[in-house]
């Protein structure tokens, strides 16, 4: 059994597709497994931010997200549907562009930019277990309920989920906390008068309902609030039904990003709230930067990998930490936290610098994205 150069990247989600794409484009090929059959038909990230395109634009995909995708102009907050305080994207640097998009036709999208490279997802194979030396690492592949292999790559990379196999494998802890509550998630056709190139969020005294336009008359609906349908704005005639779901909120970051030839990226390494927008955002740029250390690391500079864990463990856990704080106070819970909450937000809405940070946050400009440490 010989040892294949390119990464093993478990999970073919944005992440490992991502990764897999931005290493094509430095003439590394990877092999990219993933344990579904098929690829998901449903979506639980929405938003692409600026700073995603902005990475993606040399590899094709920016120009198809934007030539299918909705542009996005801003979020409006109300209590019991009466407006309380609206911020828009108007700092955003000229040509940039917040874009509303599902996941699984990004997914979509960076599975055919791979193809046009020559690399496919290899489906139906679930990471077992691995071991590192000096030089490799072996991992050991379930092929369905039948096979197993064992294959051997100087880098591996766990883009495989919140429930990480690669994340316990190479004994990182998952450290953070979840909100007790369900939240409720609903696809759904509505006749409705509201913006569509706006986020929608209301406060109630029970909770909070968020809304956001995926395409033509279909809308997300989701949030914490009791009968969550029924919360809608009177102006809001609900059809049919095309997906529910139900997740909890967590905030977690993995205690370590790389061990040895092995790095974690994307949700095995970060969760958080989908009201920051930037979970699938995050990923990408966890893709990026990895692509970038790994190409290195396959030249001899072994170190780049564990520098790869140092720089995006600090940007990422300083966006869970904003995201958590933000969803806290979107949240009100305890009731003191949500009349803080409608106190802060009309005021911080009409302060400019306020405006800036949370346009910042949103659209992943508030950090650079930096490959290398500074010296």
């Amino acid at each position: 059994m010989g040892t294949e150069d390119g990464p093993l990247i478990v999970g073919a989600g944005p992440t490992g597709l991502a990764a897999a794409l931005f290493l094509a484009h430095r003439g590394v090929r990877s092999r990219v497994i993933d344990r579904a059959l098929e690829p998901s038909t449903t979506s639980k990230a929405l938003a692409v931010n600026p700073r995603t395109l902005a990475l993606l634009e040399p590899t094709g995909v920016s120009a198809r997200v934007l030539a299918e995708g909705i542009a996005m102009i801003g979020a409006s907050f109300c209590r019991d549907w009466k407006p309380i305080a609206s911020f828009g994207f108007r700092h955003l640097p000229a040509g940039t562009r917040m874009v509303v998009l599902p996941q699984a036709r990004i997914e979509a999208l960076l599975t055919e930019a791979l193809g046009e490279q020559g690399i496919w997802v290899e489906r139906g194979i679930e990471f077992v277990s691995l071991t590192q030396t000096g030089q490799e690492v072996e991992a050991e592949l379930r092929h369905g309920e039948e096979s197993t292999e064992r294959t051997r790559h100087r880098l591996m990379l766990g883009a495989d989920g919140a429930h990480s196999a690669t994340r316990h494998a190479i004994g990182a802890s998952f450290d953070g906390s979840s909100f007790p509550e369900i939240w409720p998630l609903r696809d759904v056709r509505l006749k409705t008068d509201l913006d569509p190139r706006r986020a929608h969020a209301s406060f109630f005294r029970d909770g909070l309902v968020f809304m956001i336009h995926i395409r033509d008359d279909i809308w997300r609906v989701m949030g914490n609030a009791t009968d969550l349908l029924e919360r809608l704005p009177s102006s809001c005639s609900v059809g049919d039904m095309l997906w529910e779901s139900e997740f909890h909120i967590s905030h977690r970051i993995a205690s370590t990003m790389a061990v040895g030839r092995v790095a974690l990226a994307g949700d095995a390494a970060h969760i958080h709230s989908p009201l920051g927008a930037r979970g699938m955002n995050l990923g990408i740029e966890d893709a990026f930067v990895y692509a970038d250390c790994a190409a290195d690391a396959l030249d001899g500079r072994l170190e780049r990998i564990e520098e790869y864990g140092v720089l995006r463990r600090a940007v990422d856990a300083k966006a869970v930490r904003r995201i958590e704080r933000f969803t806290r106070l979107a949240r009100g819970r305890p009731q003191a936290l949500a009349m803080l909450r409608n106190v802060l937000l009309p005021i911080a809405s009409r302060f400019g610098p306020t405006q800036r940070a949370v346009e910042r946050l949103v659209t992943g400009l508030d950090h650079e994205v930096c490959t290398r440490e500074a010296r």
